[in-house]
């Protein structure tokens, strides 16, 4: 049975056999805003919504030794927040994106995550220590306004569950009106084993770098 986290809450990671996860799924799923039409649904308005998940790696020395963000972020733009151009892939191939998506799910939830982070930690660069997991809004609504908004995490791929570990739910959480960024929470690796914390913690961030630079200055 999946774990349904609460906001502080640290996990094992360790299936009900006792086994280690070490091969999954981090994702996001979220669908665009729909607008009621009235009398006969007519004047029906759809707004997309583009949420980004992204990641940071920090090492042993607590420093920032990789990233995970979308590449349809402008270079430009990026550099004048001080950040590398965007990547789907961390460097040893341990962690992939799925891919950024622009909408959200229209007509109804179908069931997948919108941008999913592939994690397999066998494949992990030894001096990686912590994995730090965040959303950000690129339009304008805040997170109590988007449809079933949630995190999970699951075996399987971006385009099949086999099974759910823990799941978060946004959507349902007060604390996240007016918010259009959050900390999701972070891998971290003590004694050898790699543990989970659902840190959950909403903000005002109105770009990557903010919540970037929020992350090196106060979590880690």
């Amino acid at each position: 049975m999946a774990i349904n986290l609460q906001k502080g809450q640290r996990i094992n990671l360790e299936k009900n056999t006792g086994a280690k996860l070490t091969d999954f799924c981090v994702g996001v799923n979220w669908g665009a805003i729909e607008t009621s039409g009235g009398f006969l649904g007519f004047g029906k308005k759809i707004i997309d919504v583009d949420l980004d998940l992204s990641c940071i790696l920090i090492d042993e020395n607590k420093r920032i030794c990789d990233h995970i963000y979308s590449p349809l972020y402008r270079e430009d733009f990026l550099q004048r927040l001080g950040l590398p151009k965007g990547k789907l892939l961390t460097n040893d191939g341990a962690l992939r994106h799925s891919g950024d998506d622009l909408a959200g799910d229209k007509g109804g939830d179908d069931g997948l995550d919108n941008e999913i982070i592939s994690v397999d930690l066998a494949r992990l660069n030894g001096n990686v220590t912590q994995i730090f997991f965040f959303l950000n809004n690129v339009g304008r609504e805040d997170f109590s306004m988007i449809p079933y908004a949630k995190i999970r995490m699951y075996e399987g791929t971006p385009t099949r569950v086999n099974e759910v570990f823990a799941s978060y739910n946004v959507s349902a959480e007060p604390q996240y009106a007016n918010k259009r960024a959050m900390i999701m929470g972070k891998l971290y690796k003590k004694d050898g084993a790699w543990k989970f914390n659902a840190i959950g913690d909403p903000t005002e961030d109105a770009s990557l770098a903010q919540t970037i630079d929020r992350i090196v200055k106060s979590y880690i």
